[in-house]
């Protein structure tokens, strides 16, 4: 990180020098969601290569943010965890989310959208309270985007964390959402909601008519999507 000196013995000035190189703060928002395995923050930053991504998880082990240890299902392979340090800038990484949705222009981020990565967080908020006891599939249909990046299914079992295919699992199917993927990431983020979608024809949903209905309240949406929009 020496490249990134500003030589200055402020606090500001001196945590700006480990945390705002390019894709830190977004790595450590993936820290902070629970991200733990090199694939899985992979992930979360799509755009973001392999190469940097070590780079970066090797900079923040350095600064005494990050610590590698054997992950528990897999002892062969490591796992990456927050040390009290990293665990500390949760409120950080919150306010600065809750700051860009507050007072950013969200129109040019829905240019920059990714079906993978949408997916991905909505797969890790989703909430299966308000679903049915028992094997739920949720099937995506992306009618703007290319035949590989088109479709993808959610599958929702008791007790068993969310799985996410981009390939046919071959499961019957409980509810087929089909929009274009500007339209699901604006719900995401909360500008705008899944009734609201659907009532303007952008959103079309079949299948379980309660599983539809309370679509809002278990989908996945971000955690900064309560936060009132304010752009100056």
């Amino acid at each position: 990180m020496g490249e990134h000196r500003y030589r200055q013995f402020c606090p500001v000035a001196m945590a700006a020098e480990v945390l705002c190189t390019r894709w830190t703060m977004v790595l450590l928002r993936e820290l902070v969601a629970g991200s733990t395995r090199f694939n899985d923050l992979r992930r979360g930053v799509p755009r973001m290569s392999p190469t940097l991504l070590a780079k970066r998880l090797r900079e923040l082990e350095a600064a005494g943010i990050v610590e590698r240890h054997p992950a528990p299902d897999d002892p062969g392979h490591q796992a990456y965890a927050l040390t009290e340090a990293g665990r500390d800038l949760r409120p950080v990484v919150e306010a600065v989310g809750a700051w860009g949705q507050k007072w950013i222009d969200s129109e040019p981020s829905l240019d920059n959208i990714d079906p993978g990565l949408l997916m991905w967080d909505m797969r890790r908020n989703l909430d299966p309270t308000p679903m049915p006891d028992a094997k739920t599939v949720i099937a995506f249909l992306y009618t703007d985007q290319p035949d590989d990046r088109r479709e993808w299914w959610l599958i929702v079992e008791p007790g068993a964390e969310v799985d996410l295919c981009s390939v046919d699992p071959g499961f019957e199917v409980d509810l087929f959402v089909e929009t274009d993927l500007r339209c699901m990431t604006a719900i995401w983020m909360g500008l705008t909601t899944v009734s609201r979608s659907a009532d303007d024809g952008e959103l079309d949903l079949t299948g379980d008519r309660d599983l539809a209905r309370r679509m809002q309240d278990w989908l996945g949406l971000s955690p900064f999507a309560g936060e009132r929009k304010r752009v100056p």
